[in-house]
């Protein structure tokens, strides 16, 4: 074969595999809509699940839910477990504080997100028995089967506070990569970590 014709070849399964590429993203990815989940995942961005990981929750991962009672696909971050217990403390100084017990039991920690910090201003205490906000703050356990989960942006966010616990059944998958828009990140990034919480009791 000629270099001539080489090339050609080289150029035309590139674009190929280019359009295949682009076929699947859009064929598979889940488009996120609104800006809960800012500035992790913005409004237009594609991501696409880990294969296998329907029903299953992990702590801090970014997961696609239908939330209880709801046919809407969700994007949103699991906090909570089953048997951890969890709440939000509201302060003027702190509005948003996420504690977390593992499995009921140990020290209560914070949960630590730099993405809550610059975007949390409403003050709301949280949870009530089923997991949604309460008047004031009290550690719920979470249920068998069941998980705690918020948006990134949790004051633009309607998640576990609005619906309650999410069910581990109904969790269509763990978001993998981000896969469009192509200049950014496949990465999805701002996961929480675990601090120890020097406030009083809730």
């Amino acid at each position: 074969m000629s270099p001539r014709r080489t090339v050609g070849a080289v150029l035309g399964t590139g674009v190929v595999l280019c359009l295949v590429a682009v076929v699947a993203v859009t064929a598979l990815g889940v488009r996120v809509d609104g800006t809960s989940m800012a500035p992790t995942l913005r409004a237009g961005d594609r991501v696409l699940t880990t294969p296998g990981s329907a029903g299953e929750a992990h702590r801090f991962d970014v997961v696609l839910l239908r939330a209880t009672g709801r046919d809407s696909l969700l994007v949103k971050r699991v906090i909570g477990l089953p048997g951890d217990r969890v709440a939000i403390v509201s302060t003027p100084e702190e509005p948003f504080q996420v504690l977390l017990q593992e499995r009921g039991a140990g020290p209560v920690h914070r949960v630590v997100a730099s993405q809550w910090a610059a975007q949390a201003h409403r003050t709301g205490a949280c949870c009530g028995p089923d997991g949604t906000r309460s008047a004031r703050t009290e550690l719920r356990t979470v249920p068998e089967g069941s998980f705690f989960y918020l948006g990134d942006n949790p004051d633009l966010s309607d998640d576990s506070r609005a619906y309650g616990w999410g069910e581990i059944a109904r969790v269509e998958g763990r978001v993998g990569v981000r896969a469009f828009p192509v200049s950014s990140s496949p990465e999805i990034g701002n996961r929480p970590v675990l601090e120890e919480y020097r406030g009083p009791s809730p």
